[in-house]
């Protein structure tokens, strides 16, 4: 492409008329696609006179490859625009760095409370999700002495086949993709939550949208659909926050724990600076990486569940620390299920097993979950993705949580 540029700027190419590209022919009459210069989409689009294709060269041009699927390329803000828009606060600052920190203690068994990652399944209207997390904050006071509570919140949905992706990709709801909106309302959001002193966990599906939000993420997912592809686990390694990564949707522990074993390793991998220019990453690795046990085609909470993931951890020489979901595969996605699941688990916690460090709920202010159907009002306070368990039932759910920290404390 630049030759042709060159060739033009030097006079020493010809402009064919065509119907889609530019294209130009030198002296020696070798031909240049340059889509960039092309101007025939708005009509604008004049080849010289007298100058017409032979047969060769109109077959040259019908062999296009690129960007054949592409409908278009939109501009998107740099993360240091964003950045600027919304810069961290000092209090923002104080509660992901402590936060972390406090989650590290907890793996490294320096801290005996149990971490609770909790909050709807999606966010989807950033003022109910700050409604929430003031709800959360008294328990976060009730329960700070036997439970760390980060709020779930998930700007990226990754789907099975196809459906919303969430408040990044489409903010709107409307399938407009404001993208760039989208970038904005989560750093925005985040930063409230974070200046509240509410920490944010989040699963990242991409290597470019940690550059707009990871400095206010506290801790970090890796889904039971990207666990066992490479790019997330790079990702993993150079993530900031704790991060744990789901077993397959089919149950697969391994692949998990392949995960674990590779994201604590240092990786090179492509993505964005701060400025939005391309570039190679290279990380060093992320000590702080755990399972997270999310059922499969059975579930995986139960004793016995626990027994197999320790197993395969203890055989990779890795941590014997996991967290359990109690949404998902484990609660075969009905929300009532989830207060059954984590009384289970809260009683193998009072039994003394120390390996279980965190819980993930998924949880609202209303039960079940909705639709997003045009010209019809959502209700307040409820999921559009899968359905969670609502705050009342979510609040017995903590304080049983915490009763088994402080049972277990007693087997020491």
């Amino acid at each position: 492409m630049r030759e042709a540029q060159n060739l033009v700027a030097q006079g020493g190419a010809a402009k064919i008329k065509c119907n889609k590209y530019l294209i130009l022919k030198d002296r020696e009459n070798h031909i240049f696609f340059d889509p960039l210069l092309c101007r025939a989409r708005d009509g604008s689009c004049k080849a010289l006179e007298n100058t017409t294709f032979n047969d060769q060269s109109s077959d040259t041009m019908n062999q296009n490859t690129d960007d054949l699927r592409i409908k278009a390329i939109n501009d998107v803000a740099s993360p240091v625009e964003v950045h600027g828009e919304f810069p961290i606060t000092e209090q923002a600052a104080r509660t992901t760095s402590q936060t972390r920190q406090t989650i590290h203690e907890i793996l490294e068994q320096k801290d005996d409370r149990v971490l609770v990652v909790v909050g709807p399944c999606s966010i989807h209207d950033p003022k109910g999700a700050k409604e929430y997390a003031t709800q959360l904050q008294a328990m976060q006071r009730e329960f700070s002495d036997d439970l760390l509570i980060v709020m779930r919140v998930y700007f990226e949905k990754p789907r099975t086949t196809v459906g919303w992706k969430g408040l990044i990709n489409d903010p709107d709801l409307d399938e407009s993709f404001q993208i760039n909106k989208g970038l904005r309302l989560a750093r925005s959001l985040l930063l409230d939550l974070n200046d509240m002193g509410v920490p944010a966990g989040t699963e990242f599906l991409d290597v470019i949208t940690p550059q707009y939000v990871a400095d206010l993420v506290s801790w970090g997912a890796i889904g039971a659909r990207t666990t066992e592809s490479q790019v997330h686990r790079e990702l993993a390694s150079g993530l900031s926050c704790p991060v744990g990564l789901k077993n397959g949707t089919d149950g697969n522990l391994k692949i998990a724990v392949d995960a674990i074993g590779s994201a604590m390793r240092p990786h090179h991998f492509l993505s964005v600076t701060k400025e939005a220019k391309a570039a190679i990453v290279s990380t060093v690795g992320n000590e702080d990486c755990h399972i997270i046990l999310r059922g499969g085609k059975s579930p995986n909470y139960h004793r016995a569940g626990v027994e197999d993931a320790v197993e395969v951890l203890k055989k990779a020489g890795l941590p014997l620390r996991l967290m359990i979901d109690l949404s998902h595969a484990n609660s075969r996605k009905i929300p009532e299920r989830q207060s059954e699941v984590g009384r289970d688990v809260a009683h193998q916690i009072a039994d003394g097993d120390e390996r279980i460090f965190g819980v993930m709920i998924e949880g609202y202010f209303a039960s079940g979950r909705q639709d997003v159907t045009p010209d019809k009002e959502l209700t307040y306070g409820q999921s559009i993705t899968d359905a969670c368990m609502g705050w009342d039932d979510t609040v017995v759910l903590l304080h049983t949580l915490a009763d088994a920290v402080r049972q277990r404390r007693k087997h020491r």
